[in-house]
């Protein structure tokens, strides 16, 4: 309990750094930190899948559709990112640098940020849905008895995976999201 109250008071204090924090160091703190572990996280996972796959996957069946599920999150969080890095991000950027100078910013192909930014939010429903097939498929990461060294090194890359999940959605969903549909309206509204 202590341990959760004092990553509890952590991320409360990185909340509130990054509510006060230009918009342009949260998309590069999320791109440098977020997207950087997830491409990470499933380069490292994906053979470790298949090896657990390999070694146990006659007798815990399970493996197969914890293998089947990440393979599907990891290539929607890989199309995720894409489009965050290449559409969305510059664009709250822009967006942000239009508001710090008082110069004029093109209407986005997208007519306003909060079209993709409902369709990012929809994508972090489906990615959180994964993880959590993943976490009952696994019964909460809890290797099996007969499980090897890598079994258990799977089920606690996967925990990982899942806790990085929600705190990039947070950050994104909680705090730069909100903040960019608030800005783009000033900026937007100042003409």
């Amino acid at each position: 309990m202590k341990r959760l109250r004092e990553l509890s008071q952590q991320a409360n204090a990185e909340d509130a750094n990054w509510v006060a924090a230009p918009l342009g160091e949260l998309t590069r703190h999320i791109r440098e930190k977020h997207h950087r572990y997830v491409r990470e996280a499933i380069a490292r996972i994906r053979p470790l899948l298949e090896k657990v796959k390999a070694r146990h996957g006659e007798n815990h069946r399970e493996i197969a559709e914890i293998e089947r599920l990440f393979l599907e999150v990891g290539r929607e969080m890989i199309m995720h990112m894409q489009k965050e890095e290449q559409i969305l991000f510059p664009y709250i950027d822009a967006v942000e640098l239009s508001a710090k100078s008082n110069g004029a910013l093109e209407p986005p192909f997208f007519q306003t940020v909060q079209n993709p930014i409902y369709a990012m939010m929809k994508e972090h429903d489906a990615a959180g849905d994964l993880v959590k097939q993943i976490r009952q498929a696994s019964a909460n990461y809890q290797a099996p008895a007969d499980a090897c060294t890598s079994y258990a090194a799977l089920y606690q890359d996967l925990r990982e995976f899942e806790a990085d999940l929600h705190q990039h959605v947070h950050l994104e969903n909680n705090i730069l999201f909100p903040r960019a549909v608030e800005l783009e309206a000033a900026v937007f509204q100042r003409g």
